[in-house]
């Protein structure tokens, strides 16, 4: 049955495989893997051009305090781990797998997922590097206890989420601030930096705050090249904390999405609950409580971003699964179907491709548009050979997992 005004069911089935997380898990990985065309080095031909340099900013991140459309791309990929694993339980209990077996599959998850994160991040280097900041290796590092949360009442739910917000903004906001002889250029942070902060938010200073300090003595514990001292972007381990505070944010929204409500309810849900995430996430940061800094991902961080996550997953809902209109969105699937295959490509396979590019259609194929050109073109090319490649593997159904 649909609804006279929306189009909308009343009600989509559990059965149902939803378009909508797919296509924008899809959305997420394109956006990332879209870093091969170099939007920047584009732009920098073009600096009279305001849309070249607003394609430049969205795709970078910001130097500290803010969000670009970029630093949206680890948390939909996060938030939709947990979106998915309401799904996930009910379809390996429906094939009779038992709580315990549940449970030590998703441990083994999380320890592959952790594995898979420092393999790719030491590619290039003379011996494992030991690092936690990649998206896998945060979501390893957190997947379990989502997990458990996951078998817990949907209540628990946002306590734990408004638990772990509140701990993360009191261990920075408590930790002593450095003293103010303190020099920021011995942790790769220039003295004059424009981003430095002044004040109580200046408990969230590039790498002068309590997740630095940690990965100062938690690093060093593993063989390294060379000692670590800092993180030149400012990326910390302990940001796995409120990483899982993301992801229980989709674990609510997966809870809306498996839920007996009509759709159209569903949907009022999501948007209600990403209205409230980015007001208060917003006005933390505005009001100085707690500044919006993806690369520390502070608990404004995971308001604002998870308030955006809701909304566009709210609007992938209402188009694909509600008024089933899909095949715009069939790209998008192919890619989300897959994003686990494509993630890796795209720190494995980048360089290959764009090698047998050059060597079979010659050095200077991709500059037929121009020399300014030239970046996108390539990129684009190496983009659609990814997803040449997961759509071969869609056709024949073969979806890697972990």
């Amino acid at each position: 049955m649909e609804t006279p005004v929306t189009g909308m069911p009343f009600q989509i089935p559990n059965s149902q495989r939803l378009g909508s997380i797919d296509a924008y898990r899809g959305l997420a990985m394109l956006l990332m893997v879209g870093e091969a065309t170099h939007l920047c080095r584009v732009a920098s031909h073009y600096p009279d051009s305001q849309t070249w340099q607003w394609l430049c900013y969205h795709q970078s991140h910001v130097p500290w305090v803010g969000c670009s459309i970029h630093d949206m791309i680890q948390p939909s990929f996060t938030f939709l781990v947990g979106v998915a694993l309401p799904f996930s339980i009910a379809s390996r209990r429906r094939r009779g797998q038992s709580t315990s077996w549940l449970t030590i599959h998703a441990f083994y998850r999380a320890l592959v997922l952790v594995v898979l994160g420092i393999f790719l991040r030491s590619m290039g280097h003379s011996q494992t590097n030991f690092t936690f900041v990649d998206t896998l290796t945060q979501i390893g590092l957190g997947y379990g206890f989502l997990f458990l949360l996951g078998l817990r009442p949907k209540r628990d739910h946002g306590i734990a989420l408004a638990a772990i917000l509140l701990a993360t903004w009191m261990a920075f906001a408590v930790y002593p601030l450095p003293n103010e002889s303190f020099d920021y250029e011995s942790v790769g942070v220039a003295n004059d930096w424009e981003h430095l902060a002044t004040g109580f938010e200046a408990h969230w200073n590039k790498n002068a705050n309590i997740s630095a300090d940690f990965d100062r003595w938690f690093l060093n514990l593993f063989p390294r090249e060379n000692p670590y001292q800092y993180d030149g972007g400012g990326y910390q381990t302990l940001s796995f904390v409120p990483t899982l505070a993301t992801m229980i944010l989709g674990l609510i929204a997966g809870g809306f999405l498996r839920s007996e409500r009509p759709a159209a309810r569903v949907l009022a849900s999501l948007v209600a609950v990403g209205i409230a995430c980015l007001a208060l996430g917003y006005s933390l940061d505005g009001l100085g409580i707690c500044p919006l800094v993806k690369r520390i991902w502070t608990p404004s961080f995971v308001l604002v971003s998870g308030g955006w996550c809701l909304l566009v997953l709210g609007l992938f809902y209402w188009i694909i699964d509600g008024m089933q209109f899909r095949r715009w969105a069939f790209p998008l699937i192919v890619i989300g179907m897959n994003s686990i295959t494509i993630y890796c490509m795209s720190w494995t396979m980048k360089g290959f491709v764009e090698s047998t590019i050059r060597t079979h259609f010659g050095n200077d194929f991709a500059g037929f548009l121009g020399e300014p050109l030239e970046p996108l073109v390539m990129g684009s090319l190496i983009v659609l050979a990814f997803w040449l490649i997961l759509f071969w593997m869609y056709k024949r159904k073969i979806f890697l997992r972990i």
